[in-house]
């Protein structure tokens, strides 16, 4: 059972990457060098008229006009003109008249962050909106110096003519939900943006996102989630296998729902809500971990629509260290079960076609393949022992139809992530392919963490939250060890190095029997549970050096 869901999650990976955009047909792509952080470059649309000597080039789906200083023909392509034409798609365009912008609140729901708070504020009153149009509430329940940080940014940018709110609040029923659900009495705007501490928009972000509610007014769009950039994602081994899964999700994953009308979920952080939408799907809920997916899910069963746009990026810093990484991931797996128990049946009573209940039920239910990896991992050895020389044929017969079962979904995660870094880095995705592979013992090695999250959602309905700490980590030089808000060590870190030497003795084994489809995941799991909990132990010892 175990492995055909996994060849299930698998397969689901593929028909992601298939269906992630819309098909381009009579196109070809014209590339444009981009002066832009967040990107190397985008592509822009080529149409060309077969029937006419001269030919107009469409340039779409860029930041801002402003951002490329060349662009250049590919040769095939160009020998086929005489002469030909720039233009702008005002469809595609981000631009919004001053005057049809309306009034947006920007909530930072911040807890405990006296190394990212202020970055956020400056970043957020640094947004190219108008200022009588744009409430800015700053949603603390600090328990440390945040509070006297924040109280002092926000008293400082309210004497510049900010429309800027503190809002601090002693009782933290429901953590980030409660802080949200308690302010929306106070929300002045129709749109409400929100950012986690860890994010610095760009200037342009709200512009640029708000076009989807005022270029479509009668869309009925829930909210408007953009992808996630990162600011040290070349910071250590660890945050670049971070980046490389987070972009598989927005590039590939996010987009293939919002193209294709599945549900998707909104991330916690980094998109624009219709206000209405919250108060029609019932508003904030504190009873999971997960309460952005719960929001959106829920949302979306009444009617609303979440809409992903892949053009659109906000950068945030990346946990650097192995516990915080394992903390997020921990929290984000139990969410999501705790959402799965509370909707999979809303959504398979609703209204809805059987694909979209099947993508929702997938994706409601993704983490539960770490508790799968696991119990692969601990029959691995009583299997192979019961197998003896008379049992040979039995054996093959077994092992040729695990390969046909397991091989193909375990290739579909890093089929998926491969497609993600050619889509968003054309210039040096080749560089990156060892990224790929080394994600996959990252993913499998977190797998025991998970799997007590998994459980958890699955035992408790409960929230009991703890957040990841940021410590303002950008580049290489940057040191964290020496900060505040250190992870004590448990008992997960020895547990995954026993499952190493678990693995280890299954690699034998399956050596001495021959068993050579088996051994190259054995060893993937040795590797796995030894890079995340030696890691984990030797960051834990230098955090206890300072």
């Amino acid at each position: 059972m175990a492995a055909v869901w996994l060849l299930l999650y698998g397969l689901n990976a593929y028909w992601l990457t298939a269906v992630h955009k819309p098909r381009r047909s009579l196109r070809k792509q014209l590339v444009l060098p981009k002066l832009s952080p967040a990107r190397e470059y985008q592509t822009a649309q080529v149409t060309a008229s077969p029937s006419s000597s001269s030919g107009a080039i469409a340039v779409n789906n860029f930041d801002n006009f402003d951002n490329f200083d060349q662009f250049r023909l590919d040769k095939s392509f160009a020998s086929n003109f005489s002469n030909y034409v720039l233009a702008v798609d005002p469809s595609e365009h981000y631009a919004v008249a001053t005057e049809a912008l309306p009034v947006v609140t920007v909530q930072l729901p911040i807890f405990n962050e006296r190394y990212v708070s202020r970055r956020l504020v400056d970043a957020v009153c640094k947004l190219d909106y108008p200022r009588d149009r744009m409430q800015i509430q700053v949603l603390d329940d600090s328990t440390d110096d945040t509070q006297t940080l924040l109280s002092e940014t926000v008293q400082e940018y309210q004497n510049k003519g900010f429309w800027i709110e503190y809002i601090h609040r002693v009782n933290r029923s429901g953590f980030k939900a409660g802080a949200l659900q308690d302010a929306m009495p106070l929300v002045q705007g129709n749109y409400i943006a929100i950012f986690d501490a860890d994010f610095i928009p760009s200037t342009n972000w709200l512009k640029d996102t708000i076009r989807h509610y005022v270029n479509n007014p009668d869309a009925k769009v829930a909210v408007v989630q953009t992808r996630w950039g990162h600011v040290n994602s070349e910071y250590s081994l660890l945050t670049k296998l971070q980046s490389t899964g987070i972009d598989g999700h927005f590039a590939i994953e996010q987009q293939a729902r919002c193209n294709n009308d599945y549900f998707l979920n909104f991330n916690g952080t980094a998109g624009i809500w219709n206000r209405q939408a919250i108060i029609d799907a019932g508003g904030w809920h504190a009873d999971t971990l997960a309460e952005d997916m719960d929001l959106s899910y829920r949302a979306q069963l009444k009617g609303w629509k979440v809409v992903y746009d892949n053009n659109i990026v906000a950068p945030a810093e990346l946990p650097v260290a192995m516990l915080a990484f394992k903390l997020q991931q921990f929290r984000w797996a139990k969410g999501s079960i705790q959402c799965a128990k509370k909707l999979i049946g809303q959504i398979w009573k609703a209204d809805l076609s059987p694909v979209v209940k099947f993508q929702a039920t997938m994706h409601l239910t993704g983490y539960s393949a770490h508790p799968l990896m696991l119990i692969l991992i601990l029959i691995s050895i009583p299997l192979m022992l019961v197998t003896t020389p008379e049992t040979v044929s039995l054996r093959n017969s077994i092992e040729g139809a695990w390969s046909i079962i397991v091989l193909p979904g375990i290739f579909g995660p890093p089929f998926l992530y491969f497609h993600a870094q050619k889509d968003l880095y054309p210039k040096s995705w080749y560089r990156r392919i060892g990224r790929i592979f080394l994600l996959a013992i990252l993913g499998t090695g977190i797998s025991w963490s998970n799997s007590r999250a998994v459980f958890a959602g699955l035992s408790n309905t409960g929230a009991n939250f703890r957040r990841t700490p940021k410590f303002d980590i950008k580049h290489k030089s940057d040191r964290w060890e020496n900060k505040a808000y250190k992870i004590p060590l448990d008992a997960t870190a020895w547990i995954e190095l026993g499952l190493c030497a678990y693995s280890a003795i299954a690699c034998v084994i399956a050596l001495n029997k021959g068993l050579y489809m088996t051994l190259p995941f054995m060893v993937l799991y040795a590797l796995s549970y030894g890079y995340v909990g030696g890691l984990t132990l030797w960051q834990s010892w230098q955090q206890s050096r300072n």
